[in-house]
């Protein structure tokens, strides 16, 4: 047999009522020795051991007709014994993980990512593979069509029939939405790209075409190009409740609540709307950054066990940054709203203490154990990689600006890195990303990087924001809902005379629930504990709709008695009122600037220079 015999796959959604894909794989010249297969643990782009394998219900295998004795040898390996030719392994999936992650099967659509249904053949993961992507049995799914970037190979565009891959990697990199779904299409970068809508929705679907023509080709002129691709597809499930995307190598899936989407008659760019368009724009932007300049421990990606780096700050922080600031750029929000949605994510940053606890680099490095396994202590103990992450890139980019007299900035890190590693498909080593951020700067900025990112300081926002003609203030929060990013509503004494708990909460049918109690806050120095349910507030019984208001009533410094149920145990505590924490930030722009400064801010919310760094 040649070593390019492809490895051969097919999955029905056999099953709808019960969520179970019937997959299959040929393997046309198997391992002498006894030919093993695996399921990946985790999806690239989301740093976690889900362990997909535990799906699998039920798996056989044949060769020549026969069956084929086979051995699970651990949690995800299962091994065939000898046989002298084409060796087909068959099994059932089981899918009902609605998310961006894993796989989905109902009566409505299908879903999955090839790492949760198709098993690796050992030693043969750089064979071409061909997949017969088939629809399940039945009338009423007539009008179910095939959406995926994955390349054709005698299917219809839409349709059922065969797609091909250069390899396992390749395969699993292209999400599949098998649905009677809507579709809006537009061309960026001479590459056509699709929308592909699953679920109950009236969106304006030549409206976000626009919008996202916009996007794409604001992040394409930084880049100067598009990778090779035949097309490229935004897979979106549009649900009540939901939020997520995941990045692919020429596609990536999003998750959205359905009234996120633009609706016809509606010519604002309305928080919800805005809030998609920069869920699109990071997962796009990921197209370069993590997509190809990726990091050197994910080269080859071994989806059997976690793969370190203290690199993700560039990846997923840089990628936050460009998110918002793409929006800018491309026109589709005004400067006063970018300068919002900086607040608000500059916001989610101050309000936890786990940023003086643990630097970017260490999140990175524990995402697998601590940033995706968060429990209710994570806003005391822990940072996030993407919104720290985006304050340090805002920061650096301000920095090199400022080394470089307004001649270099972010974009021209992110050109270099495309050029010497994602355009050559070479791991950008630890560290790299620094030194070629000090290489553009022309100046040494390994103090920068030792202050923010390996240690846990706050950049100094105030004075690089001034450079921009932009005031970084810090305010208390007006209320529960209070976001960030704007002026308060409430005046400053006001909020002064209001005592604070420290909770974040969550309703409750019985009272409230105190889903994070944060570190110095009243009510841990009171003793309450993420879990308790408050009942009553000095003799007042409480709910999610009054309890801010009934401690609007104590000034800080009172102490009022909390009646608490810990598990099925009543409790009482006395909690002494703080003072509110000045914690939310707000970026406002300033007017009596000169000349320079007002040319500074135009080129940092400008487009971005087309030409390449040297």
């Amino acid at each position: 047999m040649s070593s390019d015999t492809p490895i051969q796959y097919r999955i029905i959604p056999s099953q709808p009522a019960a969520h179970l894909f019937e997959v299959s794989c040929t393997v046309a010249e198997p391992d002498p020795a006894g030919q093993c297969f695996s399921l990946p643990a985790w999806i690239p782009g989301s740093y976690m051991i889900r362990e997909f394998a535990r799906n699998i219900v039920c798996i056989e295998a044949h060769a020549d007709g026969r069956p084929v004795a086979l051995e699970k040898i651990d949690k995800a390996t299962w091994r065939c014994d000898p046989v002298s030719g084409p060796l087909t392994l068959r099994y059932e999936v089981y899918a009902w993980d609605l998310s961006v992650r894993a796989a989905h099967l109902d009566t409505t659509h299908a879903y999955f990512n090839g790492t949760s249904v198709f098993l690796r053949p050992h030693g043969l993961e750089s064979r071409p593979c061909l997949l017969d992507i088939q629809p399940p049995a039945g009338p009423e799914y007539a009008a179910w069509r095939v959406g995926t970037a994955l390349p054709r190979d005698g299917a219809a565009l839409w349709g059922f029939g065969t797609y091909r891959a250069g390899d396992y990697d390749e395969l699993v990199d292209h999400p599949v939405e098998i649905a009677d779904f809507a579709h809006a299409s537009f061309e960026a970068g001479g590459v056509a790209h699709d929308i592909v809508i699953y679920g109950r929705q009236r969106a304006d679907l030549e409206r976000l075409a626009r919008d996202l023509k916009r996007i794409c080709e604001t992040h394409i002129g930084l880049f100067g190009e598009l990778p090779p691709m035949e097309r490229y597809v935004f897979l979106v499930m549009a649900v009540g409740v939901g939020y997520g995307g995941l990045e692919h190598r020429a596609s990536c899936s999003l998750m959205c609540r359905r009234g996120d989407l633009p609706q016809p008659g509606v010519e604002a760019v309305t928080d919800e709307y805005r809030t998609f368009l920069g869920l699109c724009s990071h997962e796009y932007f990921h197209t370069w950054n993590v997509k190809r300049i990726k990091p050197e421990a994910f080269l080859p990606y071994d989806l059997s066990r976690e793969a370190y780096t203290r690199q993700l700050w560039a990846f997923e922080g840089i990628t936050s940054y460009y998110d918002d600031l793409g929006l800018a750029r491309s026109g589709l929000v005004t400067p006063e709203a970018y300068l919002e949605l900086l607040g608000q994510t500059a916001t989610r940053v101050w309000r936890g203490a786990g940023r003086l606890k643990q630097s970017v680099a260490e999140s990175s490095f524990e995402a697998w154990t601590k940033f995706y396994r968060q429990d209710e202590s994570a806003p005391n103990n822990i940072v996030s990689y993407y919104t720290k992450g985006s304050v340090i890139a805002l920061a650096l980019d301000l920095t090199i600006r400022r080394a470089t007299a307004g001649q270099r900035c972010l974009d021209d890190v992110m050109r270099t890195l495309w050029q010497r590693y994602g355009r050559v498909g070479q791991g950008v080593p630890e560290g790299e990303a620094e030194r070629v951020a000090a290489e553009v700067a022309g100046t040494d900025l390994s103090e920068f990087f030792e202050r923010y990112l390996y240690d846990t300081q706050d950049p100094p926002l105030a004075e690089l924001m001034g450079d921009v003609g932009v005031e970084f203030t810090l305010r208390p929060a007006d209320n529960a809902a209070d976001l960030g990013g704007k002026p308060g509503k409430a005046g400053a004494e006001e909020i002064a005379r209001r005592g604070t708990l420290g909770v974040r909460t969550g309703a409750d049918p019985a009272g409230v629930r105190l889903l994070n109690v944060f570190d110095g806050g009243a009510a841990q120095a009171a003793g309450l504990s993420a879990g308790d349910l408050l009942v009553a507030l000095d003799g007042l019984r409480v709910a999610k709709d009054n309890l801010e208001k009934l401690l609007w009533r104590y000034r800080p410094g009172s102490t009022l008695t909390l009646h608490a149920f810990r598990r099925d145990e009543l409790m009482s505590f006395q909690a002494r009122l703080q003072a509110p924490t000045p914690d939310t930030c707000v970026y406002t722009f300033r007017t009596d600037i000169d000349e320079a400064t007002q040319a500074r801010r135009t080129a940092w919310l400008g487009p971005a220079a087309t030409s390449p760094a040297s």
